[in-house]
């Protein structure tokens, strides 16, 4: 079957543009004039770009799609903000589920609460346990009935990568930190093999309606109570149904230290010949988030004090990645706080380029260390849509960091000047999974229009303009970026390759800045 996509732009992901493109049989065939394609398949079907923009396929480098499905599936919170709806949500959910022994779901906003701290006695209205999953997926909202559950009293002491939200008087309030979800999390019900694949199809059809054809699960295995995904994704490649292009990024077991690469062998090789899918990443994730000061940092937290939690140790770090490396897998860090930063590059410090490791969020860069990513061939895996005056960032993490280093916040412009490779992504359901919402802030440093806190005050004021880059540098790392670090053949637009294509209702190219997140996706 031949199909010529005409009448708008072609985004090639390679530098330009171009007119038309001649898809046959699944595989670009031809890019260039209109006329000269169209000779070149006599018969044909015609797709109408309608004035709009033909691109490569998305896709999402850092993002977790399983954990998305069942948060829909269950109290989903995540298109909600403020206490109120936050609770009327949790009672309907709980009167349409009677016979739920627990309430479990996710996605409220840390800025929707005074502190950022939500509490226990919110929830005291159901006689049953509640465990809410925050919307970074750092933190857990639960009730007395879970507190109980658990057997977490004032004399319970903090696990070594957690914190238990404490009253002055030991109290637990009712918000568990990283590490300490995991003694609430994992007395929850576990999703069946059922609950896992229905997640991951329901994820992957609202991933085609963005333009995402391809992604990295972020963590593939157990992590703060969650189900370890990779039977979902192996029978779904094995049966076809999975037809977005995957990597799963295996779960670096931070309790445990090289006696788990054995496991990690057995499990990257249990997914070799697979077409859809390959579990060829480990991902480290090496601090938290600054909102509740779990971000590895140089300097502490102003009014709180404290640098922070590095998860592994920075001289055990290189040991694993240099191990890791050296067996041929990638490697993929999350690292908010500067520390963490550093940490990772040191630890990537004499590795092979090859393997094509990145480091995710990278929220706080000290100066010096900018440079590295390029001089190592680190990729920096950006997150944009959190560069902005959003609630959270002005409320909770600004008057934390203090100055210079809320100035040294996603240096997008700072990386592009050393030659910095990039890939991008949402981390879904954290944030919205759009690409073209992560796009529009990436190029303009503010909120895009529709967004839930577009109306806050200083949500159109650009945070840190400086660091703005420009549409096709973004585009690219969406499209041909992210599909280099998963080694896909998508992800550019030439002749040979897959033709996973997206076209988008208008060219934002032609648009205003102040308009990009206008852009919706027409046909995947």
């Amino acid at each position: 079957m031949n199909i010529l996509f005409r009448g708008g732009r072609v985004f090639t992901a390679q530098g330009g543009f171009a007119e038309s493109v001649l898809v046959r049989d699944g595989v670009i065939a031809a890019v260039g004039a209109e006329r000269e394609l169209a000779a070149q398949a006599p018969r044909h079907e015609t797709v109408d770009l309608d004035g709009g923009l033909l691109t490569p396929g998305f896709t999402d480098a850092h993002m977790h799609p399983v954990q998305a499905g069942l948060e829909r599936a269950g109290c989903d919170l995540a298109e909600l903000y403020g206490l109120e709806e936050y609770l009327g949500a949790v009672r309907s959910h709980a009167d349409a589920h009677p016979d739920q022994e627990w309430i479990t779901g996710g996605g409220w906003d840390m800025s929707a609460f005074p502190g950022g701290l939500p509490r226990r006695e919110q929830l005291g209205f159901l006689d049953r346990p509640v465990y809410l999953i925050q919307r970074d997926h750092h933190a857990a909202w639960v009730n007395d009935r879970a507190l109980e559950r658990a057997g977490i009293t004032r004399d319970t002491p903090d696990p070594a990568d957690g914190r238990i939200e404490r009253d002055p008087d030991g109290t637990p309030t009712g918000v568990l930190h990283e590490g300490a979800m995991d003694l609430v999390g994992l007395l929850t019900p576990r999703p069946t093999a059922a609950d896992l694949d229905a997640a991951l199809m329901d994820a992957q059809a609202h991933l085609f309606t963005l333009g995402i054809t391809g992604w990295q699960d972020a963590i593939v295995g157990s992590y703060a109570g969650s189900q370890d995904q990779l039977p979902a994704y192996l029978s779904a490649a094995r049966s076809g149904r999975l037809r977005a292009r995957v990597v799963g990024a295996l779960w670096w077991d931070r309790a445990r230290g090289l006696d788990q690469i054995d496991d990690l062998l057995e499990r990257r090789a249990s997914a070799e010949g697979l077409d859809r899918f390959a579990a060829t990443s480990v991902k480290i994730m090496q601090d938290g988030i600054t909102e509740n000061f779990t971000a590895a940092t140089l300097e502490p937290y102003c009014r709180c004090g404290g640098t922070g939690l590095s998860y592994v140790d920075p001289v055990k770090l290189k040991e694993y990645v240099r191990e890791l490396d050296r067996l041929g897998f990638q490697v993929h860090v999350h690292a908010i706080g500067e520390r963490a930063v550093r940490e990772a590059l040191d630890g990537f410090a004499g590795t092979d380029p090859a393997n094509r490791h990145h480091i995710a969020h990278l929220q706080i860069i000290e100066p010096s260390d900018v440079p590295r990513f390029a001089e190592l061939g680190v990729t920096a895996n950006l997150q944009p849509l959190w560069a902005t005056h959003h609630l959270q960032m002005d409320e909770l993490t600004l008057p934390f960091l203090g100055e210079p280093r809320s100035s040294w916040q996603y240096p997008f412009a700072d990386l592009l000047r050393h030659g910095t490779r990039f890939c991008a992504g949402s981390d879904w359901p954290v944030s919205n999974a759009d690409p073209l919402q992560g796009m529009h802030v990436a190029v303009n440093r503010t909120e895009p229009g529709g967004s839930m806190h577009a109306g806050y005050p200083t949500a159109q004021t650009p945070f840190l303009p400086g660091q703005r880059i420009d549409l096709a540098t973004v585009m690219t790392a969406y499209t041909a970026g992210s599909a280099w670090i998963n080694r896909s053949p998508a992800g550019v637009i030439e002749p040979g390759r897959p033709a996973d294509l997206v076209v988008l209702d208008r060219d934002p190219f032609t648009l205003p800045d102040g308009e990009i997140w206008t852009t919706r996706v027409r046909m995947t």
